[in-house]
């Protein structure tokens, strides 16, 4: 329930926010003024009165959570965390925009405590909030119980124009319509505006019935600078019990700005120094640069009922605890990021079991053998597929559709593989799981914008990735594309795995679980891999992303192979050896984990004196050239293929055990 604030003290609360976005914005001679100027009304009705958070503890498990989609607004949220009493001092807001400040262009959550969220493109944002709301209402489901609730709480995303053209906004929106997200509230900036000016005509569709068709609760023509008309619409919102809520508000872009007010003037450049006095004036704020009066701070100051609203929720878990300890043990362990105490035991045990078996199968069949493993001494593995679950076979025996079941563990996101991998970085942020999705190699194009916010954030996402035959099948260059895998590659922060066999493939999910550095991408057949023996300390060392699979003495030569094309190398190897020609195979199936080794053991898998070396990848080949030099050789495939059988291509394309053995004897009569 609203707070009874008079409008003039609103509003002059709202124009904390507006005089220090444009202070900011002026002193960085950069940035976004309009968007803080229009949303202003929207933030000071939100935070003050409804939005439940502690400035004292940015992480308190059952905070409403708040994302800023359209990013150039930046300095709205920046505003109001320093205004509320987050760690956010005046100097770094004087600091916007600057090297290694608090304050970057866009929010970033890694930087700035309180920022749920890195924003990024337009769209993913709003993205990243749907994948929270899944978040809540599925640990909601998975630790309520009738007597007591310790996860209740709403997501509020901020969007505005450009974010509802994005395509993605509307693969997530309407997922969110059709899992009744109710706890989520979207407010729509309408402002009219964008940096290219008047956006009239470029929409041809009535947003709020498309939101209405999505089964979206859709409050239109909301006026976006009336605490009124506001406070109605959150209370409407509020009361939604199996709808998400768009609050669609009409606004003026830099509000208040005499010559900039509904111009695209006011969206990316400062107002200068002479306007943004006129706007002072204009809106009643009678105070000097950054200087925000005692009394303004006093009423936004949020520190007391923060830990009030927290101390309550901990009075609250006290009871659930001596009620429910398992369970209280358990949700403090997954809000935390722990894995279970008996997880290194288990995945070892599971990885010794499938050396045992020693299977000849695709590697997305092993990789559905370890999430089957995996997921059952780990609930917190929540997976799902962009309608290719048939194919990534990324389903176990405990899957529950969450659609069907709210305390499930699986989203069918329908063919949304931008949308989908957004999501996940949204349930990642959220704490509690670790998400995985899985799509066709060649589709993860559309997601990569998603893996590189990913990456950026550090996020433990696990992205499954099938390709056919060589890369590219009977299907062609449509769906296995052969550049993608080094593409992914070159993504900062990002691990890429390429696994053999099966025991490979366990190792694979194994690291993926464990990296609490950033997403993994695991990249799997769907044709049989024949299973490679290995000792013991072979299988220690596949750890380190590449190691040696077969040795000789006196080395001629150095093969090095990655996933389904260790199987042909090894074989390729053999033959060499009944001829004299002392080769080793290297299986390199990570290379970000093998350079994350020490020189003397990437020394030891590739000596430095052996010249003589050929990667075999069914991919573009400018990437091995890092491991094999350039007087090394490489077989791969560096131009689109041809739509035929797997094999007919392997024998089209080079992949045969044959040419490799004759590029091995023409570099050493080199």
């Amino acid at each position: 329930m609203a707070t009874k604030i008079n409008n003039n003290s609103r509003k002059h609360l709202a124009n904390a926010i507006r005089a220090l976005s444009m202070d900011a914005v002026d002193k960085a001679n950069s940035g976004h003024p309009g968007m803080p100027l229009g949303m202003a009304d929207i933030a000071e009705v939100l935070w003050n009165d409804y939005l439940k958070y502690n400035p004292n503890n940015p992480n308190w498990a059952n905070r409403d959570r708040f994302v800023l989609s359209n990013g150039h607004g930046s300095m709205l949220l920046y505003s109001l965390l320093h205004l509320t009493g987050y760690d956010l001092s005046l100097d770094e807001i004087k600091n916007f925009r600057q090297l290694h400040s608090k304050t970057p262009g866009h929010p970033e959550s890694h930087v700035t405590k309180g920022v749920e969220t890195t924003t990024g493109p337009l769209g993913q944002g709003l993205s990243n909030g749907v994948g929270m709301a899944i978040a809540e209402k599925t640990l909601a489901a998975q630790f309520n119980k009738k007597d007591i609730e310790i996860i209740n709480h709403h997501t509020y995303v901020f969007t505005g124009d450009g974010c509802l053209m994005e395509g993605i906004s509307h693969e997530v929106c309407s997922l969110a319509g059709t899992l009744k997200l109710n706890k989520l509230i979207v407010f729509y900036d309408d402002n009219g505006i964008s940096i290219d000016g008047k956006v009239d005509g470029w929409f041809t569709d009535d947003t709020a019935k498309r939101f209405e068709s999505y089964n979206w609760n859709v409050i239109n023509n909301v006026d976006g600078h009336s605490s009124e008309e506001l406070i109605k619409s959150l209370e409407k919102a509020l009361q939604s019990k199996n709808k998400p809520t768009l609050i669609c508000c009409k606004t003026k872009i830099g509000f208040g700005s005499p010559n900039k007010e509904g111009k695209e003037s006011s969206h990316g450049a400062p107002l200068g120094d002479k306007e943004t006095k006129l706007t002072k004036k204009v809106i009643g704020w009678d105070y000097g640069s950054f200087e925000i009066p005692k009394d303004v701070y006093e009423s936004w100051d949020k520190k007391e009922k923060g830990s009030n609203l927290e101390d309550e929720w901990n009075n609250n878990f006290k009871i659930y605890k001596e009620r429910y300890p398992k369970d209280a043990y358990e949700f403090e362990r997954r809000i935390s990021s722990e894995l279970k105490d008996n997880w290194i035991l288990k995945s070892q045990e599971y990885i010794k079991a499938c050396n045992e078996k020693k299977e000849n199968i695709a590697t997305r069949k092993a990789s559905q053998n370890a999430i089957e493993a995996y997921a059952k001494i780990l609930p917190e593995m929540i997976g799902g597929s962009a309608d290719l679950a048939a194919s990534n076979l990324t389903m176990w025996s405990g899957s529950k559709d969450i659609k069907e079941f709210f305390d499930g563990n699986y989203i069918n996101y329908g063919v949304r593989e931008f949308g989908m991998s957004a999501i996940m970085n949204g349930i990642s942020s959220y704490k509690g799981f670790i998400p995985y999705g899985g799509t066709f190699l060649t589709f993860s194009d559309y997601a990569k914008n998603a893996i590189r916010m990913s990456a950026i954030m550090s996020l433990k996402n696990i992205f499954v990735f099938t390709h056919d035959s060589i890369g590219l099948g009977e299907d062609g260059p449509t769906h296995q594309a052969i550049e993608h895998i080094n593409s992914l590659r070159d993504i900062p922060n990002t691990t890429v795995i390429r696994p053999c066999d099966t025991i490979e493939a366990a190792i694979a999910w194994k690291y993926a679980i464990e990296n609490n550095y950033g997403p993994t991408c695991l990249i799997l057949s769907r044709q049989n891999c024949e299973f490679q023996e290995r000792t013991n300390e072979q299988i220690a060392l596949s750890n380190k992303g590449a190691y040696v699979l077969k040795d000789a003495k006196n080395l001629d030569v150095i093969l090095i192979a990655t996933g389904s094309e260790v199987g042909i190398t090894m074989n390729a190897a053999k033959e060499l050896e009944r001829e004299g020609i002392n080769t080793r195979v290297v299986s390199m199936l990570s290379t970000e984990i093998f350079e994350k080794q020490n020189d003397d053991y990437k020394e030891e898998v590739l000596p430095a004196k052996i010249k003589n070396r050929i990667s075999i990848e069914a991919g573009s080949t400018s990437f091995w050239y890092k491991y094999v030099g350039l007087n090394g050789d490489t077989i791969g495939i560096d131009s689109f293929g041809e739509s035929a059988p797997g094999g007919e291509l392997l024998k089209y394309f080079g992949f045969t055990q044959k040419n490799i053995i004759d590029r091995v004897k023409l570099m050493l009569k080199k």
